[in-house]
């Protein structure tokens, strides 16, 4: 077996420093700008952890709350929270299950977890080796903003004390075999052991201070005196005992709620926000093996107040703010989610400053993903034209976006007819399936002639209305010049059914200025009194 462990050192720092908005917020990226304002964690009123900049100030975990801010006056302080902690660590159990169904977590004690293990042994020719794929799951994790530390070992226990020691992408606490690792962990502190940080005053008194120290002394006297829990991790950590360990297993939808540090004002600090929960989407996703079909923002809005007082049990549309996002093509690309929320925000007001923001999705889609493409095809055009579609709804709205489904009819303006596109199938799922054109498909009934097959004679765009023409020798004119015509006509004598008769010849004219156009010339009197009896008129413009 070859275990894996990634080691959050900062977790509960950058749990909380996501939800800060963007003035105050930490990423680990940037955690020793300059810029970023001191941050520090309390818990019990004492500081538990502090960024760079709050180091720099001289806050040291320990201190108590007032001593702190006393160093610091801008310091920002947030409460330490264990279940913010846990959601920010399933995050990253989620990704980890893109590379190995075999994920546990690991914590330095009860209750408490900071480390992510993963047994790798048979996912290790797929990946191309242990260095591609400690490669391949950093780019992974780093959507969620965590510093990590990696190592690796042929026991579950063993790789977590090494990640917590030191980073094994630097300084390589790498093993594959038992002997090699017990050589690493003899030179490992004593306080990396959960009874050893409990005990640890009383063994450094004894000058224990490595596991080697505790190796070389007779065990029944260390039992006696510290636990038989300090024996028993030492022995799972070196593979002397068996450490059975039990797999998570992924929640059958997303949920997940993000409550920050200050109010929202603006949308744009919304989707700072939306974007921690949106990398958790994906990774939930992608663990599955699967695509985001649709998913839901809910914004928790701060209640209103009626003088100067809150409401209770008051106006509901005030309380929260949802937000559907319908993909018309699956995706697990969290750049492309992003962006179709980024377009959705910027069209809302919202009614209330947000205080929580919380991520649904329930509609994913399993499927094989798409391969990879040295050149332009016909799948990827129409995934970029469903990108489009996607982003256009999202900015617009739905009902402003339509597709055109053509009708049995041959009046030209009663040819055709909007529908939205929301519920509407994808256009590369039709092709793939093998299934007619677009064009094909939404055409009229059997028996009527599919538009590709066509002769391309009619214009895209026509008029809301048509445009009367002044006539000068038997021929139109449109802006003082005489029309030149090219091809006609086309006869069309319909509508006798519905009281709207169109007796029409049409043809395809040109301008003074090369400019194509769709005119026709009345054959009988118009019931339209808007239009003259005769004449001629302009009905559409070729592009």
């Amino acid at each position: 077996m070859l275990w894996l462990a990634v080691h959050l050192p900062l977790l509960s720092l950058e749990a909380f420093c996501a939800t800060l908005l963007p003035a105050a917020a930490d990423p680990a990226q940037a955690a020793t700008s300059a810029s970023v304002a001191p941050v520090a964690l309390v818990a019990e009123h004492r500081i538990s952890a502090v960024n760079a900049q709050a180091a720099a100030c001289g806050i040291r975990p320990g201190i108590k709350r007032a001593t702190a801010l006393a160093l610091a006056g801008d310091l920002v302080l947030g409460q330490a929270d264990a279940a913010r902690d846990a959601r920010a660590l399933l995050a990253l159990a989620y990704a980890a299950l893109a590379f190995t169904p075999a994920v546990t977590l690991e914590g330095p004690g009860a209750g408490a977890a900071d480390t992510v293990l993963l047994e790798v042994q048979a996912s290790l020719r797929y990946f191309g080796g242990i260095d591609a794929l400690l490669r391949r799951l950093a780019a992974a994790l780093a959507p969620l903003g965590h510093q990590l530390q990696l190592a690796s070992a042929p026991t579950a226990l063993g790789a977590a004390l090494l990640a917590r020691w030191k980073d094994g992408l630097v300084q390589g606490p790498h093993s594959t075999q038992l002997p090699a690792l017990q050589a690493l962990l003899d030179a490992a502190p004593v306080w990396l052991l959960g009874p050893g940080r409990e005990h640890w005053e009383a063994l450094q008194g004894m000058g224990l201070r490595t596991l080697s120290d505790l190796r070389q002394l007779p065990r029944a006297g260390l039992a006696r005196r510290f636990g038989a829990g300090l024996l028993d991790d030492l022995d799972r950590a070196l593979g002397l005992r068996p450490d059975p360990r039990s797999s998570l297993v992924l929640p059958a939808s997303f949920d997940s709620r993000l409550e920050l540090f200050a109010r929202a004002d603006t949308t744009a600090q919304v989707l700072h926000g939306a974007s921690l929960l949106l990398a958790q989407l994906v990774a939930w996703v992608q663990a599955q093996r699967a695509r985001v079909a649709a998913f839901t923002l809910r914004m928790h809005h701060e209640p209103l107040r009626t003088n100067h007082e809150p409401l209770r049990g008051g106006n509901a549309s005030a309380e929260a703010t949802e937000l559907r996002i319908e993909l018309a093509q699956p995706s697990a690309d969290g750049a492309h989610l992003q962006l179709l929320l980024r377009e959705r925000l910027a069209r809302i007001e919202l009614a209330a400053p947000t205080l929580e923001l919380q991520l649904r999705c329930t509609q994913i889609t399993r499927s094989a993903p798409g391969n990879g493409e040295l050149f332009p095809s016909r799948h990827s055009e129409s995934e970029d034209l469903a990108r489009l579609i996607e982003r256009l709804r999202a900015r617009l709205g739905d009902a402003q976006v339509q597709r055109v489904q053509l009708l049995p009819d041959h009046r030209p303006e009663c040819a055709s007819q909007g529908l939205p596109l929301q519920g509407w199938p994808s256009v590369p799922a039709r092709r793939r399936a093998g299934a007619p054109s677009l064009s094909a498909e939404h055409a009229a009934p059997s028996g009527n002639v599919a538009p590709a097959a066509m002769p391309l004679h009619r214009p895209v765009w026509l008029l809301p209305e048509p445009l009367a023409l002044p006539e000068r020798g038997s021929l139109p004119c449109l802006d003082g010049h005489a029309l030149r015509l090219l091809a006609g006509p086309e006869r069309i004598e319909s509508g006798w059914w519905d009281a709207a008769l169109a007796a029409r010849d049409y043809f395809i004219a040109q301008a003074a200025d090369g400019a194509l156009v769709w005119v026709y010339r009345t054959r009988l009197p118009q019931p339209d009194a808007s239009l003259s009896a005769a004449g001629w008129f302009m009905h559409g413009r070729f592009g």
